[in-house]
């Protein structure tokens, strides 16, 4: 008997799947909007991993989170107490590495091979997190995480969005391009190329290191990651209060968050009333102050109608939500989700400061 067979026949199931480059969350929703199962996987990386690979993340996180459950019919973990696909009547995608068209359709067609579903849709993570921070399904969402990307949608459903993919496409920011940029501007403080600057001690101190040159060294040679790059983010938010070159990368930051926005918003001709534009991604939930009220005033300038939201719950609401909206479930489903997910503890996340509201127009 498979999951969608044993759920109650009046009611269908979504799998709602949240897919970015740290985890994958995922959520088996009725209809009704109770919250049937909830689980998270390791990253989902289509790009370098694959797209077989990427959906192999969300069939393993899926069957664990039945197991947790109590839904799998075998509580002993074996391969023959899984339960067997259709998980789900349908399944809401909304993941990391879905950035153009055609990787959206190779990862749907994924996904209906394997049989998880008996339909799915699949979108850019950027939909779900509107979906989770707009009070209704338009406005326009900017994230900056690992990387930088936003969306919009009208009321009347076109959408405006962009490649997304680094600065081929001419993307600048995100915690990894914040990184590049922080350790840029140290090296060239250090050997005399450019200004002093504390960005030095900042590199030296989160790799251990005795000088800038050797951690370019050792990720040069692979003995450092990479992705330690990241770590250098939040010392670089709270150098940008008394250090120039640090403040300087702050406010190109706060440009870009306000230019994908602005221009989602030009291109639906949503200017010139109300518009909500959610911000999310660990950069922007982090709630710095400073970069914040930058945020703010860019868009008190450029878009004084725009009302900015942090998303009070993680972007697998939104996929769920977006789920719900395929089936015509009713606005009770909706509140139910909303509400549940508000009411569970958030691992890696914690509450959502309040973003500065830019000044109304008139």
């Amino acid at each position: 008997m498979t999951v969608a067979e044993g759920s109650d026949q009046r009611l269908r199931t979504i799998l709602a799947v949240d897919g970015g480059n740290s985890k994958t969350d995922v959520a088996l929703v009725r209809e009704d909007g109770a919250v049937l199962a909830t689980g998270r996987g390791p990253a989902f990386i289509p790009q370098s991993a694959g797209v077989v690979a990427a959906i192999d993340v969300v069939g393993d996180t899926v069957r664990q989170a039945l197991r947790d459950a109590g839904m799998s019919g075998d509580s002993s973990g074996k391969p023959d107490g899984h339960a067997a696909p259709p998980y789900a009547d349908h399944i809401a995608a909304y993941v990391a590495g879905a950035d153009l068209p055609i990787e959206e359709e190779r990862l749907r067609d994924e996904l209906l091979v394997r049989g998880y579903g008996r339909d799915a849709v699949v979108g850019n993570d950027t939909f779900a997190l509107l979906r989770a921070g707009a009070g209704s399904a338009w406005g326009v969402a900017v994230v900056c995480g690992a990387g930088i990307n936003a969306v919009g949608v009208s009321p009347a459903g076109g959408v405006a969005r962009f490649p997304a993919l680094g600065r081929l496409s001419g993307d600048w920011g995100g915690g990894f391009g914040l990184g590049e940029e922080t350790l840029w501007h140290a090296v060239r403080a250090e050997d005399g190329r450019g200004p002093a600057t504390v960005l030095t001690d900042v590199v030296r101190t989160c790799f251990g290191a005795a000088t800038v040159e050797d951690v370019v060294v050792g990720l040069h040679f692979g003995e450092l990651t990479m992705a330690g790059l990241h770590t250098l983010v939040p010392p670089l938010l709270s150098a940008a209060r008394h250090d120039a070159v640090a403040r300087s990368l702050v406010e190109r930051l706060a440009d870009e968050i306000a230019v994908l926005g602005v221009v989602a918003m030009r291109r639906l001709d949503l200017l010139g009333g109300p518009c909500e534009v959610v911000l999310g991604g660990g950069v922007l939930t982090a709630g710095d102050d400073l970069l914040m009220s930058l945020i703010a005033q860019r868009y008190a300038d450029q878009a004084p109608h725009a009302r900015l939201v942090v998303a009070d719950v993680p972007p697998i609401v939104g996929a769920a939500l977006l789920g719900l909206d395929r089936l015509g479930a009713s606005p009770e489903a909706h509140e139910r989700v909303r509400a549940y997910f508000l009411g569970s503890p958030r691992e890696d996340e914690g509450v959502d400061p309040p973003v500065p509201a830019p000044a109304q127009a008139g």
